[in-house]
């Protein structure tokens, strides 16, 4: 009736080596796939030597032209007193559409005049406002050009006083 009591089977560690191992390889080929990145071996970032047998790059020709806007003064609309925005930017166009976009200015100048006019003092201090108002007049002189012919509109002078 006796029965032997087996001994409770010792539960086994275990081993932490294929972490270890794990990790040291996953650090090492980031490691080298870093380097050779870095010092472009497999030729990604390199072209090809110029004429001149230097490596510096050709400069690709110019992919835009700019289409200055006259500067526009608008009186803003508000509770405050009277204020007066100042305002100038530039076209960036495709050279090809250089002319044609010119050609608009004079619609372009009247929408953004009509844009600007509706604004009150208080939507153009707003610390984004800026960015915000860029964008509206992008698309509205978009839409005037046509698709394709104005790339961004660029702020040269924006001053409120």
């Amino acid at each position: 009736m006796t029965e032997t009591a087996a001994p409770p089977e010792a539960t086994q560690k275990s081993s932490k080596f294929p972490l270890f191992a794990g990790l040291v390889l996953a650090a090492g080929l980031g490691a080298g796939g870093f380097f050779v990145t870095h010092s472009d071996l497999l030729g990604f970032d390199s072209a090809p030597p110029a004429a001149g047998g230097t490596t510096e790059r050709a400069r690709p020709p110019a992919a835009f032209a700019y289409v200055p806007l006259e500067p526009l003064v608008i009186s803003l609309s508000g509770r405050s007193e009277a204020r007066h925005l100042r305002f100038t930017a530039q076209l960036e166009v495709p050279p090809q559409h250089q002319a044609e976009v010119a050609r608009l200015v004079p619609r372009i100048l009247d929408v953004l005049n009509v844009y600007l006019r509706a604004l009150e003092a208080h939507e153009i201090e707003e610390p984004a406002a800026l960015l915000r108002l860029r964008g509206q007049m992008l698309r509205r002189v978009q839409i005037v050009t046509g698709p394709g012919l104005v790339n961004d509109l660029l702020v040269t002078e924006f001053v409120l006083n």
